[in-house]
């Protein structure tokens, strides 16, 4: 806490120092790397900065417009199947892989979004569920099934509990600063995020910010990690010899009793 109370400071200090009117927005966040132990029971990360004040008076002093924070996960392919029933039998009947989807997504912004910017300006920035845009070739898939097959996997994001379906809170404070929380979930895939920031001004995008947030594991399981896809090999050795192990322990304590 004493650590995030001295990024507020920073930022706060920054604000006063900076002509607002060349540099209208500044953020950053709590923390620049979510370490994965094998105790990470899921984190938030706080997103805090500060904005330029309104000069108009019947602004009340307020930031001369809307806030929204985009966090994205690092871009894997991805592939979804369809199960259909066949003789009574559920099973895999297509399957399609998308090529570029984020493999974490939310969104947070001071007021609702279809109040901040028309969909066509969200679109182009791919800030919402409804605007996330895949890549899907027409050649694999068009028109009404191919809005089917991008709903399917936005789906299947929102159960893992990585595409978060609620709109997150920008909470302004005071006249210039602003703080909003995302969280990240126990499941949270590894790599470089991005953190969005948008000062819209208009309905347009007046000013924008991406800082970088490491999803990484540490420690031990880090290194079983690394040792068990660079060693796949010894690994799968070293299990089937512990799994025997422990199934002749088994046996001697059920043969004692």
């Amino acid at each position: 806490m004493a650590a995030r109370g001295l990024l507020f400071v920073a930022v706060l200090a920054a604000a006063l120092s900076t002509p607002l009117r060349a540099q209208s927005l500044i953020a950053d966040l709590s923390e620049h790397l979510v370490a994965i132990t094998t105790g990470f029971v899921g984190v938030d990360v706080l997103l805090f900065g500060a904005v330029e004040r309104s000069a108009d008076p019947e602004a009340g002093g307020q930031p001369s417009g809307d806030l929204v924070v985009v966090v994205r996960g690092p871009e894997q392919a991805q592939t979804l199947h369809r199960k259909s029933n066949v003789a009574g039998i559920w099973m895999n009947t297509a399957s399609l892989t998308f090529e570029q989807v984020p493999s974490f997504y939310a969104v947070a912004a001071s007021r609702p979004l279809e109040e901040i910017a028309e969909s066509t300006v969200l679109a182009a920035n791919g800030i919402g569920l409804d605007h996330l845009d895949f890549h899907l070739p027409a050649a694999k898939a068009s028109g009404p099934l191919r809005e089917e097959w991008r709903q399917g996997l936005i789906r299947a994001k929102q159960r893992e509990g990585l595409y978060v379906e609620a709109l997150g809170q920008v909470t302004l404070i005071g006249e210039t600063l602003f703080r909003s929380q995302v969280y990240f979930p126990t499941n949270v895939p590894t790599g470089v995020y991005q953190a969005q920031v948008f000062l819209f001004q208009g309905g347009q995008v007046a000013s924008a910010q991406v800082i970088p947030l490491s999803v990484s594991k540490v420690g031990l399981e880090a290194e079983l990690f690394d040792f068990a896809h660079e060693q796949a090999g010894a690994y799968g050795l070293i299990a089937v010899i512990l799994a025997l192990v422990a199934g002749w322990l088994g046996h001697l304590i059920f043969r004692r009793d």
